[in-house]
């Protein structure tokens, strides 16, 4: 049932771009370390960069094991699973790196995401993600939801943070520059907000 794709465009990027949750899963290489899995959501916070190439923001949170695992294999899959519409479901297995505030790469990546204050939220990084394999399957068991909106407590919690303010919520968090596996998470001190523009 399933099918390989070679690129993500055409009604497959659509599909992805259309989506207002998608989920990520990573790992460390250590086999009794703990599998991380974790729901993304406000729209806007991903982008297509090229047909084999998304990204998405990391927002504030209180730990930070995706980075974690990234920066120690890279390992990611991303997956969209429809909840209205015809039942499909997408995965792209590839390679990820979180790109931190005071990386040259960070501006251009961000002006992928126009629609997101990424103030309002503690922007942690970019992750980007160089696909590997990308694939669909049936979502038949999948059960049809509605969405109703994007939940605005993320964005009233963190709007209030300012750069040193952020960085101390993040020192005070046991699993945020450390993974729960003791794996290296976020670099603190964090790197200042860049200029606008």
């Amino acid at each position: 049932m399933g099918k390989t794709y070679e690129r993500i465009d055409g009604r497959l990027r659509q599909f992805i771009e259309a989506q207002p949750l998608f989920f990520t899963a990573t790992a460390p290489l250590a086999g009794d370390g703990t599998v991380n899995l974790s729901p993304k959501g406000l729209r806007g916070c991903l982008a297509v960069l090229d047909g084999l190439t998304v990204a998405y923001l990391d927002f504030a949170g209180s730990n930070a094991e995706t980075i974690a695992h990234l920066r120690e294999n890279g390992r990611i899959t991303l997956m969209w699973c429809a909840f209205s519409g015809p039942p499909t479901i997408v995965r792209v297995h590839g390679r990820g790196e979180p790109v931190f505030r005071d990386d040259p790469r960070f501006p251009k990546l961000l002006a992928h995401f126009p629609d997101i204050d990424s103030t309002d939220h503690g922007l942690r990084a970019i992750i980007v993600v160089h696909a590997r394999v990308i694939r669909d399957t049936c979502g038949y068991a999948v059960p049809l939801m509605t969405y109703d909106g994007d939940r605005d407590l993320h964005a009233r919690r963190f709007a209030r943070e300012d750069d040193a303010s952020l960085d101390a919520y993040f020192a005070a968090k046991d699993d945020v520059a450390t993974s729960i596996d003791g794996l290296p998470g976020l670099p603190l001190p964090l790197p200042p907000t860049p200029p606008a523009g």
